[in-house]
This record gives structure tokens, C-alpha cells and sequence, in this order.
């Protein structure tokens, strides 16, 4: 997949910018502030519905603004043309495909598949579950389209058992709830063990050649409750205590998974570039996997990565890109070494807007 032309209005500095990427490698160069990192964030909204900054899932509309608008020219395997538009005001979204409203987020998300690396990505690695499971459930969407109503219908199930923990129900009021949840879990669970069986050859091939110090690589999974038990004999044994605190303890909400290497203890012991750098590992791994499930990559946002690995990390990963029939999109303060972006498209940003570079 890549972005033939991306249009932004009203997005945190711009007032309005256009981009016509190159096919392959496009590097955004820049001072701070410019604007670089905005248009990576506004094709990572179009992909994910957030942004991948720190500082909340929202994005700013310019100052003095209260709404603004992403669109997009596509191309899917070779289908050129798709048009993606994308609006936000009052915490509202609307969206469109082809000229056509859509009430769900969902077509969009599908037709535009972005994986984005930046300052914040390590959390992915050190940083709560919550991150993992959103990159576990959004590699599944990607082949299973399916997975994301059965993921709603969760957490909507989900929502009825706490209410009555919360107000004291009695047990018989929980059967029914309980019985769809065992059964939503074990499709969440069976989805998730797949994608992660499938990614594990490619998590383990990226980790051996961008950090080969941390030792062999294996992933360890937990699916959110004690399969050999049973998610229904956990709900009912825990119901007291779950009543006492409002919420449930066990099911697919609660699930995680690790990276897991011979050579380091526990992963809270990686260093801070070395998380940067096992998070890269995932993401290349996903593009890949995904690549060979969808028969194309992902376009790939990687911002500021001169300053987020050391050189050496750097130049592997870029030569990693150029290798590969994709579209990516880099950020750095100046330009890159002319061994460095080989072929690549150089842009200058600025708040007026893009300009290639000489």
C-alpha cells in the first residue's frame, strides 16, 4: 500500500499542506517543529483512528481552529485511486471512502494499513498491555476483518458483567453474559495465538540481525485467564471478590504478550535504546507478516530515527527499507548522507508546506 497524495487541513501547524510521496523511500527534512511529524501522525489517524504521539490518542487542530481534515489517494495492489477523507470536530468523526460516507472507521482503517515508529514506541515494549494487545489485535484485523466486531462485541459484554458486580447482582443474573464471554474469548484467544504463531519466525529473523547482543528470541503469551481451568470456573470462583472491586479480573481484556531473550533477565532490564530498538524489531517483523498475509507491506512512518538508534541500528534499518518494494516515510533535521538515502525522495518541510528537496 502507499499514499500517492495526502492532503491536511487545520492539523496542529498546518493551516494547509499537500504531499505527493515518491513510490519508495521519502525522506522529510526539517527543523523542529516544522510540520514533519504531523504527517506521518495524520496517515497514522487515517490507519489507527489516534495518533501515535505522546500526550493522549487525540491530535490538536491548529490554533484557533476546531476542526480538521485528513484526505488520501491510495494505492492497493496495484488499484490506484482509492480516496480516503477523514474529519474531526466536537470529538466527532466523519469519514468518507470513494466519495461515499461511512458511519464505521472500520473501511478505513482497512484500506489504509500504517505502522508508524517514534520517541514513544519503546512502550510497546516496557510500557503497559494495553500496547501490545492493540498491535496484536490491529495484525489480526488486518487478515481477519471479522476480529473487530467480535472484539466489540466483547468489550460491550464486558460492560454488562461489571455493572452487575458493581451493583451486587445475583448469580444467576451473571449465566447468560458469562456464557457469551467464554465464548468471545475463545475466538479473541484462538485469533491472537494464530497471529502470534505466525509472527514469531519473523520477530525472531528482524531480532537476530538488529540486535543479535540480546540472544535468542522466543514470545511468551497470556491469553488473560488460566486456560486449563477455564474462563467460566474463573469467572464464578472470582465473582466475590470481583464484586468487591467492581470489575472483571480475567478474560481477553487482560491478555499480554512478551518478547523474550536468551541473553537479557527481563525485559524491564533493557536499556532505553535497546526497547527502542526490540520495538523496531516488532514492527519490521509486522510489516513483513503482513506482507506475506495481504501480498503487500504497510506503508512505513519511521519518525526522526537518526535520533531514536545510533548510527550503526540506523543504517541497518534503512538498508532494510531499501531492499524492500514499499513505501516509507522517514523524518530527520537535515538531510541524510548521500550513501545514506541512496534513491530516495528528499522533501524540505516547512509550515507553508513541502517542497523537494535539491
Amino acid at each position: 500500500m502507499k499514499i500517492d497524495l495526502l492532503r491536511v487541513t487545520n492539523l496542529r501547524c498546518f493551516e494547509s499542506v499537500s504531499f505527493a510521496a515518491g513510490n519508495g523511500v521519502n525522506w522529510l527534512v526539517g527543523p523542529n517543529g516544522a510540520g514533519k511529524s504531523t504527517l506521518l501522525e495524520a496517515a497514522h489517524i487515517l490507519s489507527h483512528g489516534r495518533s501515535f504521539r505522546a500526550g493522549g490518542r487525540g491530535a490538536p487542530c491548529r490554533h484557533g481552529t476546531h476542526e480538521y481534515l485528513i484526505h488520501a489517494v491510495l494505492t492497493r495492489r496495484n488499484h490506484a485511486g482509492i480516496r480516503l477523507g477523514l474529519a474531526r470536530k466536537d470529538d466527532r468523526w466523519q469519514a468518507r471512502l470513494d466519495g461515499a460516507d461511512v458511519v464505521s472507521l472500520a473501511p478505513l482503517f482497512e484500506a489504509c494499513p500504517v505502522i508508524c515508529f517514534g520517541p514513544e514506541s519503546q512502550t510497546l515494549v516496557t510500557g503497559p498491555a494495553d500496547d501490545r494487545r492493540a498491535f496484536l489485535d490491529w495484525s489480526v484485523f488486518h487478515v481477519e476483518h471479522g476480529s473487530l466486531e467480535v472484539w466489540r462485541a466483547w468489550r460491550r459484554t464486558l460492560r454488562q458483567r461489571n455493572a452487575l458486580l458493581r451493583n451486587g447482582a445475583p448469580d444467576r443474573d451473571f449465566e447468560p453474559w458469562e456464557h457469551d464471554l467464554v465464548a468471545l474469548a475463545e475466538q479473541i484467544h484462538a485469533a491472537r495465538s494464530a497471529c502470534l504463531d505466525g509472527l514469531t519466525p519473523y520477530l525472531a529473523e528482524e531480532a537476530g540481525w538488529l540486535v543479535p547482543e540480546l540472544g535468542t528470541f522466543r514470545v511468551d503469551y497470556r491469553p488473560g485467564w488460566n486456560v486449563e481451568v477455564g474462563l467460566q470456573s474463573q469467572f464464578e470462583n472470582q465473582r466475590g471478590r470481583e464484586r468487591e472491586r467492581g470489575f472483571t479480573q480475567y478474560g481477553a481484556h487482560r491478555a499480554d504478550w512478551s518478547p523474550v531473550f536468551g541473553g537479557i533477565a527481563h525485559r524491564e532490564y533493557l536499556s532505553r535504546g535497546q526497547a527502542k530498538a526490540v520495538a523496531l524489531v516488532c514492527l519490521l517483523a509486522q510489516a513483513r507478516w503482513l506482507h506475506d498475509r495481504i501480498g503487500e507491506y504497510p506503508l512505513l512512518c519511521l519518525d526522526d530515527l537518526g535520533s531514536e538508534l545510533d548510527r550503526d541500528h540506523t543504517g541497518k534499518v534503512v538498508a532494510w527499507l531499501a531492499g524492500k518494494p514499499l513505501q516509507a516515510w522517514l523524518t530527520a533535521t537535515t538531510k541524510p548522507e548521500p550513501q545514506v538515502r541512496s534513491a530516495a525522495a528528499v522533501f524540505h518541510v516547512e509550515h507553508a508546506g513541502i517542497t523537494p528537496a535539491d
